[in-house]
């Protein structure tokens, strides 16, 4: 199994959110370095959203995301304001391994098909934020329909990987549910990154006995109520 740690940047800052509520931010300095601190440290892949197209401003922080990707040199999914197939290309373009689309994704759902036949099925990974069992989109302010229906439907389509995120947990540091992720990855084939919740040693471990590919670390790791080097030990 995959750690992907996080790094999202708003306003130009690597920042933490609770439940993705910008004034809930705390900043954590330059990206860059928070992503050289976490490769450092033995990362091979990183979680990168641009938490301003998120909110509305796609463009904000574009060159400094091209930069992250072209100086560090890892595996990295990518996600925040991919509003159209447009920009999921002129992102693709720049060598990040992923694109997460989420919003997008249930709004175009052809989008994932006109993606995966340009690009291929792997550098597309469909968003499946959760709250409440629902599919949450518009920046979590929206719910559109059950989770596991759309991911049937992601999957049809011809992603190539699910970014799934339990929204109700997400940033708390209180522990992953495994009862959704479980349910999740037993009705899909294809791989699952798991983020919200993701706060130890144990969890890390439930997610890799539970079939995850991957696991994100966020508001824990910044926070320190876990290392890097104790996710990636369970890994191994």
């Amino acid at each position: 199994m995959k750690i992907f740690p996080a790094v999202d940047i708003l306003d130009g800052q690597c920042v933490q959110l609770v439940q993705g509520r910008r004034e809930t931010a705390t900043a954590y300095g330059d990206p860059l370095r928070c992503a050289s601190r976490w490769i450092d440290e033995g990362a091979d892949a990183l979680h990168v959203v641009n938490l301003d197209g998120a909110f509305g401003n796609a463009t904000k922080n574009a060159g400094l995301i091209r930069d992250l990707i072209k100086k560090t040199g890892v595996e990295i999914e990518l996600g925040g304001g991919i509003r159209s197939v447009k920009d999921g290309a002129r992102w693709l373009s720049t060598g990040v391994s992923r694109i997460i689309i989420s919003t997008l994704a249930t709004r175009e759902p052809e989008s994932i098909r006109l993606l995966a036949d340009e690009f291929g099925s792997d550098r597309i990974m469909a968003g499946v934020d959760a709250k409440g069992g629902q599919i949450a989109v518009e920046g979590w302010q929206k719910t559109k329909g059950d989770v596991l229906v759309w991911v049937e439907r992601f999957e049809s389509l011809g992603a190539g990987s699910l970014l799934y995120t339990n929204v109700d947990v997400e940033g708390l540091q209180q522990g992953v549910r495994f009862g959704p992720v479980n349910e999740l990855i037993s009705r899909t084939k294809l791989p699952v990154v798991v983020a919200g919740g993701v706060s130890t040693p144990q969890d890390v471990a439930g997610l890799k006995e539970a079939g995850a590919y991957g696991a994100v670390l966020g508001s824990a790791l910044y926070s320190k109520k876990i290392t890097l080097q104790a996710a990636l030990e369970v890994c191994r």
